[in-house]
């Protein structure tokens, strides 16, 4: 079997997204693009990759490629996205699906137009931890979800300034569309990802102003995020996000469900990237606390998953549906702490749309997209 042609556009984060197709015996990278040229030969020789280059119009140019990885900054993800599918590839993005939800929309008209797969890389669905819950919570252990919280928190993460994290223009905004955009997908994948109807947010800067005026350099984003979600079945999410916050922990993630016949949670563990799961339940009038211990359900990693589903093996997950949710609730939140009221939300952009590019699939209990 031939492989697929993968080329990754953006070295930094993009890096782990060569080492990732490259572990699937059906894909191999055999171009990457960044314009710093120091970065480009490092991660080539490292990985034996043979086409090199400079920027993206030169790579589509050169090479017939099956998959498209983008993970540069979130300004560029939108023209590279369309770029991509208008060469005939599949698209694999990093989070943020883009710096809005009107760019989103734009990425899954390409992916229609051209019949091609969009994924966003939601990679903390794919942790062992997430795995078991979602398995649990599909088989009703908790029963109906009303309420969830979904926190990521940073004592002090603040990005170098002057860099594009801390610039608008390049990042569209700071924690919340940084670190919370992964703390809010998985609290909706769990979930099943109800449809939400409003939206109330507030963002701050206390720290980072004060450290800004010392740098003098360029920042002009949140440092910390809070926003809380109101859905059509009448369950509500809040959500968290900061790179500082007056708090004990270095790191701190955190997502909590509460459901009727129990709860659960998703969380790191000492501060760093393992994670653990655990569910509270009644049963009978007692109380029973459950770690889900290894050996935990095998996962597979966000870049064999997308293999897969280009292959015809298996269904699409964290589709471009799913990531313009997660946009459209970013904005909203964004939209509110700017107003200082809630955002009543629209129906989904994708209700009456037949996905062609991703091929009207449909979620696991049968509720359309």
């Amino acid at each position: 079997m031939k492989k697929l042609r993968v080329g990754v556009v953006g070295l930094g984060m993009g890096r782990h997204h060569v080492e990732g197709f490259n572990a699937h015996p059906d894909a191999e990278v055999v171009a990457v693009c960044d314009p710093d040229e120091i970065r480009l030969k490092a991660v080539g020789d490292r990985h034996n990759v043979p086409g090199r280059y400079a920027t993206a119009s030169e790579m589509f140019g050169a090479e017939r490629l099956d998959i498209c990885s983008v993970a540069t900054p979130n300004k560029f993800h939108k023209p590279l996205a369309v770029q991509a599918f208008e060469r005939g590839c599949h698209v694999f993005c990093e989070k943020p699906m883009a710096t809005s939800a009107r760019e989103g929309r734009a990425m899954i008209d390409a992916a229609q137009k051209a019949g091609k797969f969009l994924m966003i890389n939601f990679s903390y669905r794919f942790t062992e931890a997430a795995v078991a819950l979602k398995s649990q919570v599909d088989a009703g252990a908790i029963g109906e979800i009303y309420f969830a919280r979904t926190v990521w928190h940073r004592r002090r993460g603040l990005p170098g300034f002057g860099g594009w994290f801390g610039q608008k223009e390049l990042a569209g905004g700071g924690p919340l569309i940084d670190l919370g955009v992964h703390r809010l997908d998985l609290a909706l994948w769990l979930m099943g990802y109800p449809r939400p109807v409003w939206v109330l947010g507030s963002t701050y800067s206390h720290i980072a102003e004060a450290l800004v005026k010392k740098s003098g350099q360029k920042y002009d984003v949140e440092d910390m995020a809070v926003g809380m979600v109101k859905f059509d079945n009448g369950a509500t999410l809040e959500i968290e996000a900061s790179w500082a916050a007056n708090i004990a922990e270095r790191e701190l993630m955190e997502t909590r469900l509460f459901g009727t016949s129990g709860g659960l949670v998703h969380r790191n563990l000492d501060e760093s990237y393992s994670f653990e799961a655990e569910i509270f339940v009644e049963h009978e009038g007692a109380h029973f606390d459950m770690k889900l211990h290894p050996p935990l359900p095998a996962c597979d990693t966000e870049y064999c998953s997308f293999v897969e589903v280009i292959l015809g093996r298996r269904e699409p997950i964290a589709t471009g549906e799913e990531g313009l949710v997660v946009m459209e609730l970013l904005d909203a939140i964004y939209k509110s702490a700017r107003t200082g009221k809630p955002v009543h939300l629209k129906p989904p952009y994708t209700e009456s749309r037949a996905s062609g590019g991703q091929r009207s699939r449909r979620r696991r209990g049968g509720e359309p997209l």
